[in-house]
């Protein structure tokens, strides 16, 4: 299979998206969510949030989120984050998996990544999509909104993100809560009611 053209545009505007989190730390939560006790802070874990092909050669972007201890049921938690439960990369990379497949078979997705400059193995990015992705969004009740840009659907996610990244205001940058109502994560108190995202069996055909 040919490698997919991609304008180097488009391309752009994915990675200084993704760019954009780099090195962000996310420090909030309110209270225990097992018994609602006040929690403590405890200490801060990096974690991979993407892996890039730029340029320059290959780039992990890296964020930080803080780690809490609850006193009162004796277990840690971690502060609001943009990632879906029990995975290794940001939601944003996973919002673009669907977002692709949903115009295209599954097996073509990873190329697609590739050729936005963006790693993701092909056993990880089907398991994304199909077996697994409605926990993932069942469990943060998220529909994925895309917006067709060269004919190719993104995540608005990733759009909101590069549009903050390429038109900040004067003196500040990205903060945690910019990252969270960006991805539609209800920590982000800016973001708008989510609804449900279909299972994949639910929609047509041409757009598993």
């Amino acid at each position: 299979m040919k490698p997919p053209r991609i304008p180097p545009l488009l391309a752009d505007i994915v990675q200084t998206g993704i760019s954009a989190v780099d090195g962000v730390i996310f420090t909030e939560h309110s209270q225990c969510p097992t018994c609602g006790a006040p929690l403590s802070g405890y200490d801060t874990k990096r974690k991979q949030f993407a892996h890039l092909v730029t340029d320059k050669g290959p780039r992990t972007v890296y964020v930080d989120i803080k780690r809490f201890y609850c006193r009162n049921c004796h277990r840690f938690c971690l502060a609001d984050n943009p990632f879906y439960p029990d995975t290794r990369i940001g939601s944003i990379i996973i919002d673009l998996c669907i977002a692709l497949s949903m115009t295209m078979p599954v097996n073509r997705v990873p190329a697609y990544l590739a050729a936005l400059g963006i790693l993701v193995d092909r056993s990880s990015c089907r398991l994304y999509v199909q077996n697994n992705s409605s926990y993932y969004v069942r469990n943060n009740v998220r529909y994925i909104e895309t917006n067709n840009i060269f004919g190719v659907h993104l995540p608005r996610s990733i759009l909101t993100l590069s549009a903050l990244a390429i038109d900040p205001i004067e003196g500040s940058h990205i903060e945690e809560s910019d990252v969270l109502a960006a991805c539609g994560f209800p920590s982000g108190q800016r973001t708008a009611a989510n609804r449900p995202f279909p299972h994949p069996r639910c929609l047509p055909d041409h757009k598993r």
